[in-house]
Parts: structure tokens; sequence; C-alpha cells
């Protein structure tokens, strides 16, 4: 529980107890609940900071909010990252959970709650579940044979491999999973949930219910590509290893990721526990914001859960885009990582918190730049909205001596037109906050920011000053400017909290941050309310090359300490633990067995059929050039750009058959952070040389 928001909110909350709030609507967010692989970068928190503005806005609107969060810890990777490491699990998890509540805390995230998936009533929780599922005959014992890939730690059909390997009888030896990572074969004895069961039921849920899945566009993209094409039998236990939830009933197998994820959000509100008060009060869930590489598992896992378990379904689920840089997906190897941190120290919480909610809009990916940034952040912040504030209040100093006038007004002729777009574009505010279209609702705040700034030049209130005649248009014009400036501060409250309550105590409106925006209307204003003296910058203005410089400084992995030595005293390798991503280790001989070559790209194309599959054709020194297909489609969405570039191929894998053509070797990648690049060889190698 936040404390300190809790107090200032008012309201009661004792361990176990629920708060006093029986005449407020309630409301009830949720963030996913993240893997505790890394730091978090700016994409990885988006989800947070959109149900942030939502609950402060949800809070303002007077209704009780509860807003919850928190980690997924269980698992084969948490389990692998902790060996690697040599410390138990709990203790990697506990370091992480301890990070991801400090970086919350910066970003001043108001949760209410933060689950982990070790907390005992979570556990307590899965395993009710579970045996429930079991005896209902929702789940039954049996053996899963397949693809697993523990990097993604999913289980993939054949088809759904974007490369598979075949042996020379044509039978299929492994493959390449969707995000790039090979797959291994699995044979283990395995529950399962029944989810074929209930697919017919979610294509009629979603019918009835249009707005369940947000946006629109993930509806059919459920239905297209998981469920008509068949809905399998989920797995949903494993026994090749310990760290996760055990099976109460047979406890040699561990309740597999998507049940125990998944079960947090009623969980966290006591579900299977004594005290359900608050699961009783709360759910079901106004909305799960999540982002829209896990969409499967909440828009088809999650509501047949709940349905085997009879339970209400979550109002919305709302799945937006990444976040991403232009060359793709931030990755820490490619050097193109933002960090929270990096912006908040340097530009401020309040800037950093509305470049991010401003940029994505919808369920679309946003290309995150440092011109960008920066721009967003002097044109909006710095130019139009500053300089508003600046003016205003320098011309209530100098025409008024600092009060803002509140009587003797007389109408310019174009303060009606005026009043009515502010009040329009405030209408329109809350219809795009109540669809979680933050980006849209900033719109309309700014364009408040813009009409006013444009109200200025067509009022020329420097002009009215002249003419005492016109002293009651002038008082006119100062109020609508701090009006407005009033009603903005409050609508970005949510987005940008501190600057919204530096805006009103310089306007000499401190006494308006008691109100809800419920209360918040246009000509509010009462007498008696002193501008400050002397305007103070929201957001200074910024030297564009100087801070691009700055962001792409901190995007650039940094070196520890100094240059390190070969011939360093403090150096062992054999004191060194090494890090192995699928077999720990190969024999020399084993090995050598490996031909690797240099190998020119001549020729690229999809292949017809497939949206996964590429054909080179390729020089590698031979009599002839050969033919290697590769799933890396999605990664060069324009394969010409590798026309020219020499590669690194597998040059002696046994041929294979893939979608009717035949495939001669293997092109070598790299992969991080869900980002695949081909291995390329300088142009002065000549084709065909040898590689080890």
């Amino acid at each position: 529980m936040n404390t300190f928001y809790a107090i200032m909110r008012g309201y009661i909350y004792l361990k176990g107890g629920l708060r006093v709030t029986e005449t407020q609507p309630t409301y009830y967010i949720t963030t996913p609940i993240y893997y505790p692989s890394g730091r978090l970068h700016i994409g990885n928190t988006y989800s947070t900071l959109v149900c942030d503005a939502m609950a402060r806005y949800k809070r303002l609107m007077n209704y009780d909010v509860y807003f919850l969060t928190g980690m997924d810890e269980h698992g084969q990777k948490i389990e692998a990252k902790a060996e690697q490491e040599g410390i138990h699990p709990q203790q990697y998890v506990d370091e992480m959970a301890a990070y991801i509540k400090d970086l919350w805390e910066k970003l001043e995230i108001t949760y209410d709650g933060f689950i982990r998936t070790t907390d005992k009533q979570h556990v307590a929780a899965v395993q009710q579940i579970f045996e429930r599922l079991l005896e209902q005959g929702d789940i039954y014992l049996g053996e899963y044979s397949g693809w697993y890939s523990v990097s993604d730690e999913e289980f993939f059909t054949v088809s759904q491999l974007i490369e598979v390997y075949r042996d020379e009888e044509g039978n299929v030896i492994g493959g390449v999973a969707p995000s790039g990572h090979e797959v291994k074969r699995v044979q283990e004895a395995s529950y399962f949930f029944k989810l074929s069961k209930y697919a017919d039921r979610l294509v009629e849920y979603y019918e009835a219910h249009p707005d369940f899945l947000v946006p629109a566009f993930r509806k059919n993209e459920m239905i297209n590509n998981f469920i008509k094409p068949g809905l399998e039998d989920l797995a949903v236990s494993r026994t090749t290893f310990s760290w996760g939830v055990p099976v109460k009933s047979n406890p040699e197998h561990v309740v597999y990721v998507w049940i125990d994820a998944l079960s947090n959000y009623i969980s966290a509100l006591g579900y299977g526990s004594e005290d359900t008060r608050l699961f009783d009060h709360y759910w079901p869930a106004d909305v799960h914001v999540i982002g829209k590489d896990i969409s499967r598992f909440h828009m088809i896992y999650w509501p047949a859960l709940l349905m085997a378990l009879d339970l209400p379904l979550p109002k919305q689920i709302f799945a937006h885009g990444w976040l991403v840089m232009k060359d793709g997906k931030m990755s820490k190897s490619m050097g193109n990582v933002i960090y929270p941190e990096m912006l908040i120290d340097r530009y401020g919480l309040d800037a950093t918190r509305y470049f991010l909610l401003r940029e994505m809009s919808g369920g679309n990916d946003s290309v995150f730049t440092p011109e960008g940034f920066i721009q967003t952040l002097n044109s909006e912040l710095s130019n139009d909205l500053g300089n508003l504030l600046n003016r205003t209040i320098a011309m209530i100093n100098k025409y008024f001596d600092g009060e803002i006038p509140t009587h003797s007004l007389e109408e310019t002729v174009v303060d009606s037109s005026y009043e009515a777009t502010v009040r329009e574009l405030l209408d329109k505010y809350h219809q795009t906050m109540d669809q979680i279209e933050i980006s849209e609702a900033l719109d309309c705040v700014m364009a408040i920011v813009s009409r006013t700034n444009k109200y200025i030049d067509e009022t020329e209130p420097w002009v009215l000053a002249k003419d005492e005649d016109r002293k009651a248009e002038l008082s006119s014009v100062m109020y609508h400017l701090a009006d407005s400036l009033r009603v903005v501060s409050q609508l970005l409250r949510p987005v940008m909290p501190h600057a919204a309550e530096q805006i009103l105590e310089q306007l000499g409106l401190s006494d308006q941050l008691a109100l809800d925006l419920t209360e918040v209307e246009f000509n509010q204003l009462t007498a008696g309310h002193q501008v400050v003296k002397k305007g103070q910058p929201l957001f200074p203005r910024l030297e564009t090359e100087e801070e691009m410089t700055y962001i792409q400084e901190m995007m650039r992995p940094k070196a520890v300490n100094a240059q390190p030595k070969v011939d360093d005293p403090s150096w062992n390798p054999e004191e060194v633990q090494l890090a192995y991503d699928e077999v720990e280790h190969v024999e020399f001989d084993q090995f050598i067995q490996t031909e690797l070559k240099v190998a020119e790209v001549m020729d690229v194309v999809p292949v017809k059929g497939s949206n996964k599959l590429l054909r080179f054709r390729l020089d590698a020194g031979d009599e002839g050039h050969r033919q290697i297909l590769s799933g890396i489609a999605k990664y060069y969405p324009q394969p010409d750009e590798l026309i020219g570039e020499k590669v690194a191929i597998v040059a002696n894998l046994k041929p294979r058959k893939m979608m009717g053509y035949i495939s001669q070797g293997m092109i070598l990648s790299t992969e991080a952070n869900g980002e695949l690049k081909v291995v390329t060889i300088s142009s002065e190698v000549p084709n065909g040389t040898l590689l080890g």
C-alpha cells in the first residue's frame, strides 16, 4: 500500500481491511506483472505510467480506485538466472522487487497494491484454483510432447515456428520460435487446461461485448490468428524445474507460468483466502493494461480461466503498442536503450511523464528519437504552455497590480467563441480519458493552450490597455487567460502533478487543488487572487544539439572502471562463471565438425505463402550458388538491404526442405532483447573463406 497517497486521499486502510468508500463508484486498474529479468526501460514502464495517470484521474473524478502492479517471479528463466549468479531464486527476486519499487517511487506511481507471485497468499490462491479446476474436470493429467523455448517460457507447435529443422528423412529435429529463440524437444508428464472447450464461448463473449478488447482490432487478431486455427489444450504444469507453485495434490509438478501469473489479478484482492472483502468490492476489474506482446495470454487464456472458475470477466483489456527506436526495439546490445531514470534526472519527472504519455497513441507502436523528445518539450511545454503562463502573469502584474480581475468585465468580440471552444475541449478531454486515450486527452489540453495563445493575439491586450474606456474588456481578457490556465492545470494533474501545482501556485490559486475534476468548469474564478510578482519558467528551453548529444551518450553502454587489461593480476578467468543460453558446453572435436563459411548475398526474396521466411541466393565459394531459407523476415521488412552483404553461414548442415524449397545451410545471427541481426563479415574477406 502506498501510505502517502492513502493518507492524502483520506480513507482508512487496515491490513486485511477495506477502506470506507461506500458511496463512491469503484475503479480497479492493473498493470501486467513484470518479469524481473533486468532493468526496465521506458517502453517497459509505459503500462505503469498509463495506469498511474488513469488512477489519478479517476480519484480526481471521485472514484474509489484500487491500482495494482507487481512482479511475476517464478519460472525456469528465474531459476537459471539465480543459479548463474550463485544465489537462491528467492534472493534474486527479492532484490529485483526492491529495484522495481524504487523505480515506481521515482516515477511517483500511486499504486495501492504490489503483488508478488511468491507471496504466500498468492501461492495458496493458485493452488486452490488449480485443485478446483482439476476436480471439476477442466484440468487433466496427460503427457506433453512438443517444442519449448526456455527464453520465452512458451510451448510452440511446429506450425508456429518461423524456422523448422529437419533431418534427412524429413523428421522435425528443432526450430526457431517467433521471438528468434531456438526451441527444444520437451517430453514430460503435464497437466492440461481444456482451453479448446471455451473457444466458442470466447467468440460469443467478444461479439456481445464490443468494448472488451481494446483496440478493437485485437478481437479479429485473437479470432483469426488463434481461435479459428483451433485452440489446443494448454499445458499448465512442469516437472523439469522446481521454482514455482507446487501442485498441491501432486507436488512433483509446479504450476506453469500463465495460470500462476494471470491469477494475480484476483489473488491480490484476497480471492482464495478467508478475507475476500477487497475482491467482493472491486472485482471485476475495470481494465487490465498490457503490452501487445502478451495480448493472447490475457485475451484468450485469462477469460477462459475465469469462465472455468465461474467468475465475471474484466470489463476491458487494453493492449498498447511498443515504444521503439528508429532501428527497432530497444536493446542493450544495440546501445539504444533509454531508461526512465536517465530522463528524470536531467529533464524532471513531469516532462518525462508528459512525453511518454503524449507520444503513445492507441494500440500502435511509437518511435522514440532524441530530437522528437527535445522538440516536444521545447515546443509544447516551454514555448506554448510555459510562455502562456509567463505572459499572463506579466500582463496581470502590469495592468492590474497582480490581482486577477473578476468584476466589471465586458466581453470582447471573440470571448463567446473562445469560451465555447474551451468547453468543447474540456468535454472531449473527459471522453478521451474515460477511453484510456491519454495522448488524445493531452491533445485537448494543448489545444486549449494553443487557442488561448491565439486569443491573446486576437484581443491584443496591449492595445486595450492604452484605452481607458476599454478597461473592462482588458479585465475580461486577463480573467479568461487566468481561468484557462486554471483549467489546463487541473486537467494536467493526472499526468504532470508537480507542474499543475506550480501553475496554480504562480496564479495564486493553490486553493483549487482541493477541488475534484468533477467540480472544474470554465468561468469559475472568484475574487481576491494575487499572481506572483514574477513568473518562474516551468520548463526551460533546451539546446537541441547539446541535449541530443547527452541522450545519445547515455544510451551507449558505459565502461566499468578503467579499460581491463589482459595481464591484470586480479583477473582469474578460471573463476569466471560462464553463462550458457542453451547447451552448457561441447567438446572441441564436436565443434570442429561444424563448418562455418563466408557467403555473399546475391539476392533475397520473401517466400510466397510465408510471412516468416526469406529465400537467399548466396555465393559461398561453391561451384555455383547455394540457397538458404531463414525465418528472419519480420526483422528485415526490406530484405533488399542485405544484398551485397557478406554473412556467416553453417555450410555443412544437412540440406532440408522448407515450403517446397531446399535449404542448404543456416545463416548465423545474433539476438538480444527481441532484436535479431544477421552476422556480417568484412567485404574484404573472400567468399567461401572458412571461419574458426
